[in-house]
């Protein structure tokens, strides 16, 4: 009896050590595993409210306001050429000189003509003066009366007639020497001193060609589209009427991100054309450093809507779902949630958002990546940081 006593306390004990043994390892093993990962933490922002504008691009290629061919107007041979290829030249600057020998003779024969024809005006008009009281008193008779008078239109006819030669003469002496008729770039020679050009209005030389630089004009194609939609704007008062008031634009060269140079679109032409079903149109630029030149592309911008007031944001804070575009909103609890947008264009470097955010809407802008729909982040929040539209475009 007394050793089976023994033997249950020994087994108690044993139990007891066992108990206490299961309890300390887990204890020990609740200490060992590490806590609960914190949520991933994300940069938020609310997007930027701003009244807009949409811009419409184009491109199209630059030509000068005024183009003029410099051509021979009399016959003769090239003497002197007083500019150099390339050079930029001012109305009325001497270009090219004909031998002016054989026009300034026929000036000095014709004047010498009409001096004589007036000495002759001047002796038959005094002839006719003194016939006069001699015809009245019969002292000769009517008949020699008008023949003097017939004299003197006779004479005043050949005096005018050479007065009209020598102006003539005079003119095509002026021809001889050529200027230049505007102001502009002018271009090479085309031919060399010593050669016969032609002054002759069918087939006159070509010596040179003159393009205009200040202002340029800038031409481009807009669609039917396009048209409909500005003709309508402008009717609601949305915008100016591009018909009546010059629109302003803006206009970046190939090497050239922004649109820095502004202009002013000043003429549509009156039909669209049937073989492209574009209407053409017109801006003017100032171009007083000469960086723009006849045949150069580039981009032009102008207005494409009526200003309304717009969300936006930065194309970072915006991602991919197969066709969909979304982004992810945070609310007060760090919860994500999906929210399917639709965008517009890009306006100062962010996107505007047409629709699917409330401008309360605290938007994941930085790390993305690291979010997944239904679970939580940190998010530490920011401010984006935008440059306003008309400071943009000067």
């Amino acid at each position: 009896m007394h050793s089976r006593l023994l033997l249950r306390k020994a087994a108690a004990r044993a139990a007891a050590l066992l108990l206490a043994g299961l309890a300390f390892a887990c204890v020990e093993t609740q200490a060992q595993q590490p806590p609960a990962a914190a949520p991933p933490p994300v940069t938020t922002a609310q997007p930027v409210e701003r009244n807009i504008a949409e811009w419409d691009e184009f491109t199209g290629r630059f030509e000068a306001s005024d183009t003029v061919e410099v051509r021979a107007r009399v016959s003769g041979y090239l003497t002197e050429i007083l500019f150099t290829d390339g050079q930029v030249i001012k109305k009325g600057d001497p270009l090219f000189v004909i031998d002016p020998r054989p026009f300034q003779h026929t000036a000095d024969r014709l004047r010498a003509e009409l001096a004589a024809a007036k000495a002759r005006s001047d002796f038959a008009l005094k002839d006719l003066e003194r016939a006069r009281p001699l015809v009245k008193n019969e002292n000769i008779s009517e008949q020699v009366f008008q023949q003097r008078q017939k004299e003197v239109s006779e004479t005043e006819a050949t005096m005018k007639a050479n007065q009209a030669g020598l102006a003539a003469a005079e003119l095509d002496l002026e021809f001889t020497r050529i200027i230049a008729p505007i102001s502009g770039r002018i271009s090479r020679k085309l031919v060399s001193v010593g050669n016969y050009v032609t002054g002759a209005a069918a087939n006159s030389t070509l010596l040179t060609t003159i393009v205009s630089q200040d202002p340029i004009q800038f031409y481009f194609d807009i669609s039917e589209a396009d048209y409909l939609k500005y003709a309508r704007l402008g009717k609601a008062g949305a915008r100016p009427n591009y018909r009546d008031n010059p629109s302003p634009v803006f206009l970046a060269l190939q090497d050239e991100k922004d649109f820095p140079h502004g202009g002013a679109m000043d003429f549509v032409e009156n039909r669209i054309d049937d073989a492209t079903g574009a209407l053409r149109a017109r801006a003017q630029f100032a171009n007083t450093k000469g960086l723009f030149t006849p045949g150069l592309f580039a981009r032009i911008r102008l207005a494409g809507s009526a200003e309304y007031p717009a969300l936006l944001l930065p194309d970072g804070a915006i991602a991919t779902d197969q066709t969909n575009r979304f982004v992810y909103v945070v609310a007060d609890d760090g919860a994500v949630t999906y929210k399917p947008v639709v965008l517009g264009p890009v306006i100062d470097g962010l996107r505007v958002v047409r629709s699917g955010i409330a401008v309360s809407d605290w938007v994941i802008v930085n790390g993305i990546q690291r979010v997944r729909p239904g679970g939580k982040v940190t998010p530490q929040r920011s401010k984006i940081e935008s440059q306003p539209q008309a400071a943009a475009m000067r």
